[in-house]
């Protein structure tokens, strides 16, 4: 037994801010952003939250699907920059879309996160407790940038993407690989509040995404064609089988071209978004394969893989048939 992704929708922030814009805030170019990122522009939010993102992501992908929100069992939201603690996104998504016979809650792999998130709802299903599912990445990174670091602010948009999935009754590939790995978390981190009471106050860091763009780069290239390689074993397949690689979170347009010479397969095979809307975490994925659907370029039986990496250091992949 298997499941079966069945819509998909994305929403974007309306505003679009490009690396001419960031220039007349950071010492940087477009020329200077193009050249290390492949990023060309990206949607910055202007009030729209997670949760109207994410909810008008899921309305797109249950009308793509033909299906209303009360036949929702099950709906997810990753995510690593909600508005609030609690409630949780998936919950006020719920609400907003009048899922109301679904279970929801959240979930926090960072760029990882929609990945986490659809082997979790694979696990329900599979397991016959939940047939239908909005699974969603969702991210406002906007908020958690400093506008400041020429290094970190070019790279990050804001955007929702969502997909309904079905339990399908067809023994389709569908194999994940997932890893973390804690030791090495440090490596990218963002800090949101810290402990403050009568008895003790410990300050933040740092408000703001702090990240280690080379170690990240030399983490990425290595160890998400093993993942990649290693879920395809698990179908029976080599990345030769394969008709489209839906990687990353759109990170940086190098990484892509580096995983595609590690796996010996042309770069053609990794279609790419980041030019038109930057990393947008745990959103890329679903986003983009919204973008791939609506344009045709998902077909029945394709054979795809979805990678992405992230903090945590938390990395996967997903080998399925369309």
């Amino acid at each position: 037994m298997s499941i079966k992704i069945i819509g998909t929708g994305s929403a974007l922030p309306e505003k679009k801010v490009t690396n001419d814009d960031l220039a007349e805030l950071v010492e940087t170019s477009d020329q200077w952003i193009r050249e290390r990122t492949g990023i060309g522009s990206r949607h910055i939010s202007t009030g729209e939250t997670v949760a109207r993102l994410s909810a008008a992501a899921c309305e797109r992908a249950l009308a793509d699907a033909g299906c209303a929100a009360e036949e929702v069992d099950l709906l997810l939201v990753a995510t690593c920059s909600p508005e609030s603690g609690v409630p949780c996104v998936a919950c006020q998504v719920q609400g907003i879309i009048g899922a109301s016979k679904a279970v929801a809650f959240d979930l926090n792999a960072a760029c990882s996160g929609f990945l986490f998130a659809l082997h979790t709802a694979w696990a329900y299903m599979e397991t016959g407790i939940y047939r239908k599912a909005l699974i969603v990445g969702a991210e406002v990174l906007s908020k958690l940038v400093d506008w400041t670091d020429r290094g970190t602010c070019i790279l990050f948009g804001d955007g929702a993407g969502a997909v309904l999935a079905e339990h399908s009754g067809h023994n389709d590939v569908f194999r994940f690989v997932q890893h973390s790995d804690g030791s090495r978390g440090g490596s990218l981190t963002c800090d949101t509040r810290r402990l403050k009471n009568p008895y003790v106050e410990i300050p933040l860091q740092s408000p703001w995404i702090q990240m280690d763009g080379r170690e990240i780069f030399a983490f990425a290239v290595r160890r998400v064609p093993e993942c990649i390689e290693e879920a395809l074993a698990q179908a029976g397949m080599t990345a030769d089988d394969v008709d489209m690689f839906v990687l990353l979170h759109q990170a940086n347009y190098r990484i892509i071209e580096s995983i595609a010479k590690r796996l010996k397969q042309d770069v053609k095979k990794f279609p790419v978004n980041l030019e038109r809307v930057g990393n947008m975490s745990s959103a890329t994925i679903p986003v983009l394969l919204d973008e791939l659907k609506r344009a045709g370029r998902l077909k029945d039986g394709m054979s795809v893989v979805m990678s992405g990496f992230g903090a945590g250091l938390t990395w996967g992949a997903c080998v399925m048939k369309w």
